[in-house]
């Protein structure tokens, strides 16, 4: 006779399944509820599967674009072998944390937490040698507060490999169709509700090629600096191409050089490289890159009056031994070699740009921005600060939420009758402005680090190694990501000085410390979450699945029942629920430090915020980081990407009303 009777039901079977994040509600008509609707039709299609274009795929899918509404098309046979991108930032690691997938990468990527800077040895330094180089300073890799205080270098298609495996636990294996080559797209408004009409080709066994079209409600080209999308938007890249070539190899290093396994930035009379410390591979060996300046003079000889084809015959003047000759100079006395018995990964010879293009979107005949263009098919830089596949793969971030809010019907845009969706508009007014942004720091930047320390040559005049220095560390907040700051538009709101406030002290601080800012992103703080007393990393509290965050920062009057914090949080809560069910969440922060029941506040916090209400934390008070005063508390409203909407007092919840007003329908 058992001892016990089991029962179950069939729920309990998905218990042991991977985790995955809720899509948004939809209050709009899904694809089949069209009559035109046919299985050729897609409410997303992207161009590309590269960094930026496999992960707006993955994110569009994990917010709710799945099944047959997803399409991504790229050229490719299959994700990235060898060379590319190889670098993520601070913020980069927070938005991977975000969805879970950064796991792999912090554990096996190289971390770069500190930087070497190499310069001609100066005569009157003591030094054994005349000639040659000398380590001259140590500077911290990240210079502002971060989660992750390093950037991680790993191979690019692994980065790749990671998304697709977590594409795959939210849409079908065939949402990614590889060797498929897009040729064009038009507008045709035949089918009003799928107006754009996209043709590819594809290769089939018999080594034939046939072609194909999808029609589609958006296109996303992230197909590289050579776009087509972007060609036929009638787009292109407009800015400048210096003269200065690079040589870049990945290898297995033979050096006595004594900081290889650091990121470094080596300047002699001979030249300049900049040391990459890359990760470790199966065979136990640890690779590097190396970024070599060409000098000038390098098949100078060429001939030629036109400059692109010029430039294009000195790139291929440069040949890996050529590389490795100039490297050795340039390290002298150092050597630096391959590694007997292995062969570089990668090298390639490349030429300094900078270039971004005047839009990033394109309307069509309805008035409506259906084209979008992110990563390297609208803005081209050189890789000397790590922006690339960073940069990129957050213009798609960017995008994915406002891209999906509106075709979820969530926008007062998608569902007024007017034209444009002025939430999805402001995905090119934010980028647009952190691509010229990224532009005016890689040039000077580049312009610099190509430049010879101390040189008499007029490009370089007045470079000094405290001058470059500086520039590499006051541009860390906008190189690691966390110091970027989006400009007032009806997604940010600055602090209004009303009446009513003006007594109120808004934070003041430094943002960059943590200082609550519109604008800008919310610093991850330890917080102890009340329900289960365990501790918690604040960013980890507030998931990328596309929903905002009310975020009440209690003041010390929380178990006062006619105070402005019960107030505050029983108002937030019934703002909540005149928007769409489970597109806003509510979270509390208090500062007390003595116990509570749940019955001392609002019943409804329970129900709405069991598990999203934190007190302090031992090791920091989130208060004092976010430059929050304990006697006023705040209310701040965090938008789905981790950034600062605005900020109001506790008693301005109708501000917070007003605010959601602008950028979701109420139900």
């Amino acid at each position: 006779m058992p001892v016990f009777q089991e029962s179950s039901n069939a729920a309990r079977d998905l218990r042991i399944l991977p985790s995955r994040a809720p899509p948004l509600p939809r209050l709009s008509l899904r694809p089949s509820d069209y009559s035109t609707n046919t299985e050729g039709n897609r409410e997303v299609v992207v161009i590309g599967a590269g960094p930026s274009g496999l992960f707006l795929t993955l994110l569009l899918a994990r917010y709710g674009i799945t099944n047959s509404s997803l399409l991504c098309l790229d050229a490719k046979p299959g994700t990235l072998k060898a060379g590319q991108a190889d670098g993520l930032q601070p913020r980069t690691l927070e938005v991977l944390q975000s969805l879970g997938i950064a796991g792999e990468i912090i554990s096996e990527g190289c971390h770069m937490e500190e930087v070497a800077f190499w310069n001609p040895v100066n005569p009157g330094s003591g030094a054994k040698a005349a000639k040659g180089i000398e380590r001259t300073n140590f500077a911290p890799d990240v210079a502002v507060p971060a989660r992750f205080p390093f950037e991680i270098t790993i191979h690019q298609g692994r980065i790749e490999r990671i998304l697709q495996e977590n594409l795959d636990l939210y849409a079908p294996k065939n949402t990614i169709r590889r060797s498929h080559r897009f040729l064009e797209y038009t507008v045709d408004d035949t089918q009003p509700d799928f107006p754009i009409l996209v043709k590819y080709e594809y290769d089939l066994a018999d080594g034939t090629t046939k072609q194909g079209s999808v029609r589609t409600k958006y296109l996303v080209g992230a197909d590289g600096a050579r776009s087509l999308v972007r060609k036929c938007m009638g787009l292109e890249l407009e800015g400048e191409t210096s003269d200065h070539i690079w040589g870049v190899c990945d290898f297995v290093a033979d050096t006595d050089f004594p900081d290889i396994r650091k990121r470094c930035a080596v300047h002699s009379n001979s030249g300049s490289v900049m040391v990459i410390p890359r990760e470790q591979i199966a065979t136990g060996e640890y690779l590097t890159r190396l970024y070599v300046q060409v000098p000038g003079e390098v098949a100078s000889d060429l001939g030629g009056t036109d400059k692109k084809a010029a430039d294009k015959k000195r790139r291929g003047a440069v040949t890996l031994d050529y590389i490795f000759e100039q490297a050795r100079s340039v390290f002298a006395p150092y050597s630096v070699k391959i590694k007997e018995g292995t062969k570089p990964d990668w090298w390639a010879a490349y030429q300094i740009g900078q270039r971004m293009t005047p839009k990033f979107s394109a309307r069509t005949p309805d008035g409506v921005d259906r084209v979008f263009i992110v990563g390297d098919a609208c803005h081209t830089h050189s890789p000397k600060a790590g922006q690339g596949m960073n940069v990129s793969m957050m213009d798609s971030y960017n995008l994915a939420w406002k891209l999906v809010h509106s075709l979820h019907g969530l926008t007062p845009g998608a569902t007024s009758g007017a034209a444009a969706d002025p939430v999805l508009e402001t995905f090119e007014e934010e980028r647009r402005d952190v691509a010229r942004q990224l532009i005016e720091f890689d040039t000077k930047f580049s312009h610099m680090f190509s430049g010879q320390i101390g040189s008499t040559d007029v490009e370089a005049t007045g470079l000094t190694h405290e001058e470059f220095l500086r520039v590499f560390s006051e541009g860390s907040g906008f190189t690691s990501g966390c110091g970027l700051h989006y400009k007032p538009s009806r997604l940010l709101i600055r602090p209004l000085v009303e009446p009513l406030f003006n007594t109120f002290r808004f934070p003041q601080g430094d943002p960059l410390s943590g200082a609550l800012t519109p604008g800008r992103r919310l610093i991850n703080v330890e917080v102890k979450r009340y329900a289960d007393a365990n501790t918690r990393h604040l960013q980890d509290e507030m998931p990328s699945i596309g929903r905002y965050h009310v975020l009440v920062l209690a003041s010390n009057d929380l178990l006062d029942k006619s105070g402005a914090s019960q107030s505050a949080i029983q108002s937030s809560i019934d703002i909540i629920q005149k928007f769409p069910t489970g597109v806003v969440n509510l979270m509390v922060i208090h500062p007390l430090e003595e116990r509570f029941e749940w019955t001392d506040v609002p019943p409804s916090l329970k129900t709405f915020a069991e598990m999203r209400t934190y007190g302090l934390a031992k090791s920091e008070d989130a208060y004092e980081i976010f430059d929050v005063s304990k006697e006023e508390g705040l209310i701040a409203v965090i938008r789905p990407d981790g950034y600062v909407s605005m900020l109001s007092p506790l008693s301005g919840s109708e501000l917070v009303e007003d605010y959601f007003n602008s950028c979701l329908v109420r139900i």
